[in-house]
């Protein structure tokens, strides 16, 4: 191998090493390193529906909605594909969602169903994720510790619209709330309402 190729073998394996999570870090640290990954790459929000390929369908990374950052950071930290895993949750318990009541739909969709903060929190509380759901409205800042990197949170925000984000520190969540993703201090939700805090089985 002459030094031309050596150096551009030698780079590679840097880029790789950055843009990859650490194998050695617990689950919970690596789906927090994937969010913050997306902080930058993700700049904008964009709600409408598109129809994604699957399994592992997404739209462009300079875009997408809350939910798009626990997608990308459950695939990019975890190897862990939510469209898939949900879409299949869902065909076999398709009622046990609120897809109908809430959407009025009668059939599983692929391309829809993982990034819609409601069906994420069924999925979530299904599978044994729940750490803490309000019982009654709660300031959004307010979750009971302790609360762990890589935790996934859940808001109303204006107590009525579902937002979702991954917890970086116990004090800092990455979330894209209009802007694109982004990393915010926790009790800037105080004036919202605080609904669910999960954690990944394998997340601890």
């Amino acid at each position: 191998m002459n030094r031309r190729s050596f150096l551009v073998a030698i780079a590679g394996v840097s880029l790789d090493a950055r843009s990859s999570p650490s194998p050695s870090r617990t689950p919970g640290e690596r789906l927090a390193e994937a969010a913050r990954a997306q902080v930058g790459v993700t700049t904008s929000y964009d709600p409408r529906y598109t129809r994604l390929s699957y399994p592992g369908g997404d739209v462009n990374r300079s875009t997408g909605v809350c939910a798009d950052v626990i997608i990308r950071a459950f695939r990019d930290g975890l190897h862990l594909d939510l469209q898939k895993l949900v879409h299949e949750e869902m065909s076999r318990h398709f009622d046990a969602y609120p897809s109908r009541r809430v959407w009025g739909v009668h059939a599983p969709d692929a391309s829809i169903d993982h990034r819609r903060v409601l069906n994420l929190q069924t999925y979530f509380e299904r599978e044994g994720a729940t750490v803490w759901k309000a019982a009654i409205p709660t300031p959004g800042d307010k979750f009971p510790k302790p609360l762990a990197v890589g935790d996934i949170v859940t808001w109303l925000l204006d107590a009525r619209l579902p937002h979702i984000g991954i917890l970086v520190s116990p004090s800092l969540v990455v979330h894209n709330i209009g802007r694109g993703t982004e990393e915010s201090a926790l009790d800037e939700f105080s004036p919202h309402r605080a609904v669910a805090h999960y954690r990944w089985p394998s997340a601890i």
